[in-house]
């Protein structure tokens, strides 16, 4: 099967492990504002005519305890798929929150926003293709058989580890960040650990390998 192909490739597997980072961190980004009780903007929508977004934004941010439930939904979805552990629920949750903002994107005008959403819906899908022979038990439950192929490199609990530090990186950056030198600082440093990570990993998984093989030989 093709997509088995592709998902025992290791560039792949790491692509996948890193999407879930990227979108659960702009989703937990995203959530700060919402959770807080807080506009998009420091001005308000009010004044806006009905038919455009920030006057929409503004009906959601008075709603209250709406705009206090998508913004924890945004957060739960988000921390899942950075956890990597539950991933798979995450890209369930992250698809309805996800396609609904896409809609709304198209539904108003936001300039080039629309291909920003529609990307990020894509990659929810192909998170979702990913996880399919899981999803597939619960989509089509008279599937008779259902085979768990382990991937060692997805695996690792480091993966984890660094799931939960980048989570609580993104919450310190929405929260205490205030200047774009010390944002640029902290990006490249969560660069520097994301690509540690992934070194270390890549070690491991060969010396993993190279063990598994000098065994069976």
């Amino acid at each position: 099967m093709i997509l088995e192909k592709l998902k025992r490739l290791i560039a792949v597997q790491v692509f996948t492990i890193y999407l879930r980072y990227l979108l659960g961190a702009a989703f937990v980004f995203a959530s700060i504002v919402k959770i807080q009780g807080q506009r998009f903007t420091t001005n308000s929508g009010s004044d806006a005519p009905i038919n455009e977004s920030w006057h929409l934004f503004e009906t959601l941010y008075q709603s209250g305890l709406y705009w206090h439930f998508i913004g924890w939904g945004q957060c739960l979805a988000g921390f899942l798929l950075m956890t990597q552990l539950f991933s798979t629920l995450g890209a369930v949750v992250f698809l309805p929150i996800m396609l609904n903002i896409f809609v709304i994107t198209i539904s108003y005008y936001f300039a080039a926003t629309p291909i920003i959403t529609f990307l990020m819906l894509l990659a929810n899908v192909y998170l979702l293709i990913w996880d399919w022979p899981r999803l597939s038990m619960v989509v089509w439950p008279f599937q008779s058989t259902f085979v768990q192929v382990d991937y060692p490199l997805l695996k690792m609990s480091s993966w984890v580890y660094i799931g939960l530090f980048y989570f609580g990186l993104t919450i310190y950056v929405k929260l205490a960040v205030n200047s774009f030198p010390v944002f640029l600082a902290v990006f490249l440093g969560a660069c520097v650990v994301g690509l540690s990570a992934l070194i270390y990993n890549l070690k491991a998984y060969k010396q993993m390998n190279t063990g598994s093989r000098s065994i069976l030989g």
